[in-house]
């Protein structure tokens, strides 16, 4: 990923000395990067916009080019100073009057190593809020009723996340999917709308159609959409994120039994998308033991559980590791015994809990998250 830098110098210093030390500096760390010294005019077009503060005295020139920054980007202000003819100072006047602002902002010094990987971070980040913005995600039929706190602000995530959130009534789908496949309907579904996700009120397809859809979403979270179950919108909202920062969806899913003192979880559900697993079964549905559900095998190692509210003030995220994965007949189909890496996070499922789906992804990705969400 390509990276805007710009600079801030004071007329004080010599400024061919100002500009061999730069490129020493911006070299050293090892990045790809746009120069753009001076000339902001095309500020926040690439994902990630650093401003090198390269001497002290920089303040009012900052102040100046504030009002017109604002309206180019929402981007937080990232101030990279190596340190050198007082910049940190500069740096540290800056993001204070920042902070006065409400505005967000942070300091890149340390060691080259140190501020090497906190622009991984952001621009990993930066990359992914690009990828949402634009977004369409589809509500088919309306969230179950038994998900009595699993709507969303639309106008919340349309500001904040850049996502557009459609509903579409679930007789539209049952007119698309007609003599065809429940997948086939999907598809088309998908196609007059321009999704790139869904969520559907999957519980109505038992009814009208004797049928359940666990496997088309299956393989359409494996195709790139994010396909999520039961109308649960901060679910699909929560697959949509992740996917922006690892090209998977995520597993869908509620927890079936807790051990508070361990930090053990079982999560279940009768579908995940085909390309989180190392194989998979089909089975029937468990609930109306009809139709097919999924019982995939994930590849055991450190995951991921995340959770964002409807409205995006809330989230919740832990990391641990997936230990097995089970196949007791009284549950949802896939399950996976899942060992938090800090036990007294099981406790919020059972105090303070963000519905009840939640969204395992594989790797340790808590710190993007975090970033993400910020």
């Amino acid at each position: 990923m390509k990276i805007a830098v710009y600079t801030l110098t004071s007329e004080l210093h010599d400024e061919r000395a100002v500009e061999a030390g730069t490129h020493e500096f911006l070299e050293g760390l090892g990045i790809e990067y746009v120069f753009r010294g001076s000339d902001y005019a095309d500020y926040g077009s690439l994902p990630l916009s650093l401003i090198y503060v390269r001497t002290g005295g920089t303040e009012g020139i900052f102040l100046h080019l504030l009002p017109t920054l604002l309206e180019k980007s929402r981007q937080p202000f990232y101030l990279l100073t190596s340190g050198k003819s007082n910049s940190l100072a500069a740096s540290m006047e800056i993001l204070s009057y920042l902070r006065q602002k409400g505005i967000q902002g942070e300091i890149l010094h340390g060691s080259n190593a140190y501020i090497t990987e906190r622009i991984a971070t952001l621009g990993r980040v930066a990359e992914a809020r690009q990828q949402l913005a634009g977004k369409k995600l589809g509500v088919i039929g309306r969230p179950s009723d038994w998900l009595i706190s699993s709507g969303a602000d639309y106008g919340v995530v349309r500001e904040h996340l850049g996502i557009e959130l459609v509903d579409i009534s679930m007789q539209e789908l049952l007119d698309a999917i007609d003599d065809c496949a429940i997948y086939e309907g999907l598809k088309k579904v998908i196609c007059a709308h321009q999704l790139n996700g869904f969520t559907l009120r999957c519980f109505d397809l038992l009814t009208a159609l004797k049928s359940t859809g666990c496997l088309a979403l299956a393989k359409l979270n494996s195709e790139g959409y994010v396909a999520g179950c039961e109308g649960d919108v901060p679910a699909m909202l929560s697959m949509m994120i992740a996917r922006s920062l690892t090209g998977v969806s995520g597993f869908q899913a509620n927890p079936a039994r807790i051990n508070p003192d361990t930090g053990e979880l079982l999560f279940a559900h009768c579908t995940i998308p085909l390309d989180m697993v190392e194989r998979y079964e089909l089975d029937t549905h468990f609930e109306s033991g009809i139709g097919v559900g999924v019982r995939g095998y994930m590849k055991e190692g450190p995951v991921t559980l995340f959770k964002v509210s409807g409205d995006l003030k809330r989230s919740f995220v832990a990391e641990g590791k997936l230990v097995g994965s089970t196949a007791e007949p009284d549950l949802c189909r896939t399950q996976q015994v899942i060992q938090l890496s800090d036990a007294s996070q099981a406790s919020y499922f059972l105090t303070n809990p963000i519905g009840n789906h939640h969204i395992v992804i594989p790797g340790h990705i808590g710190s993007l998250l975090e970033e993400m969400l910020k």
